[in-house]
């Protein structure tokens, strides 16, 4: 008899590991069911698994105008790792407006569905059942409109922090207009006066009606920039001048890159940080690194040598380590340019 419970013991624990490896495939083949008939339609499906990883992170940040195409199925291609990847499912977030991207986007090669999302004040941006349908999304695009109504709708809310975990596993973040020029560290927000504040008046007196936020979504490739849009249509170079400007002399940065995209252009960046233009015109990257000569209130600007380089479309640049040629140098004194910068 002795001998017996021995065998007994290893029946049963024989028996728990063939129950468990059975419910291990149960498992599994349920979430592939769920995921072959109910991921590729619009039906919001709870998978007893959590989230899959992307192929990301990548950024598509958009000049305004007409929307470059390519760079958004550019997004969509990177986070899907491949074309016998999965589907992904895509958000457009903005704060007004119709659903007009949703027939744009749900043509692109590897989107398995596209929601367009109003979230126009604090309470949306908190509900559980909007976060929810944007945590799940594999794609977010902000749309254009006001940078100042964005950040008073969204920042510090649950949407943002729902953003957040697409990035951090794998998705896509893009953006046009102010849909792009949140995303930079640094952030123009447009607050202090009713109508965005342009070259002239900004050179003429680089604090008047002009403030900015800081800590919003802070993505680490875009770590100590700051972002403007339609720039060569609205003749921008001035102002972006004095956003760097205003960063050094308030004391938020040694050094500020700006990220000056050109309508019916895009900036996209890959996992790896590096950028590329895509679209019809050119982009601008430009470099202040070190103090302004003048920077003060009720003053115009002087500001001896930023670095400037013009970036056509097709061609790449790395953020992080700005090459040590092809720039030119322009500078602002009194307010005017020593010569045409662009």
């Amino acid at each position: 008899m002795t001998k017996a419970f021995p065998d007994i013991a290893k029946f049963w624990k024989n028996l728990g590991t063939v129950l468990f490896k059975m419910g291990a495939s149960l498992i599994t083949r349920l979430t592939a069911y769920l995921k072959r008939h109910f991921l590729d339609n619009t039906v919001d499906v709870v998978l007893p698994s959590s989230l899959p990883h992307l192929a990301g992170p990548v950024l598509n940040l958009g000049g305004g105008g007409p929307d470059v195409e390519k760079a958004i199925q550019w997004m969509i291609d990177q986070v899907r790792g491949g074309s016998n990847s999965p589907k992904v499912d895509v958000v457009v977030i903005r704060t007004y407006g119709s659903d007009d991207y949703n027939h744009l986007i749900d043509g692109m090669r590897g989107v398995n569905s596209v929601r367009t999302l109003i979230i126009s004040n604090r309470n949306d941006a908190n509900r559980d059942d909007v976060v929810a349908k944007v945590r799940k999304a594999g794609v977010i695009f902000f749309a254009g409109g006001d940078q100042c109504q964005y950040i008073r709708s969204w920042k510090n809310t649950k949407l943002e922090n729902a953003v957040r975990e697409v990035y951090a596993r794998g998705g896509g973040i893009g953006g046009t207009s102010a849909g792009a020029m949140i995303h930079s560290e640094y952030v123009y927000d447009s607050c202090a006066c009713e109508d965005s504040i342009e070259t002239r008046e900004i050179l003429e007196d680089p604090y008047r009606n002009i403030t900015f936020t800081y800590d919003f979504f802070q993505w680490s490739p875009l770590r100590g920039t700051i972002i403007d849009t339609h720039f060569d249509s609205r003749k921008r170079m001035g102002r972006i001048m004095a956003f760097i400007a205003r960063q050094i002399q308030d004391g938020k940065a040694n050094r500020v890159l700006g990220i000056a995209i050109s309508e019916e252009t895009s900036v996209v960046l890959d996992k790896y940080g590096f950028a590329k233009v895509m679209g019809r015109n050119a982009a601008y990257f430009v470099l202040g690194d070190h103090p302004p000569e003048v920077c003060q209130p009720r003053t115009p600007l002087t500001y001896h040598d930023y670095k400037i380089w013009r970036v056509p479309s097709g061609e790449t640049f790395d953020l992080r380590n700005p090459p040590s040629r092809g720039y030119y140098f322009r500078s602002v004194k009194r307010g005017r340019f020593n010569s045409d910068p662009y």
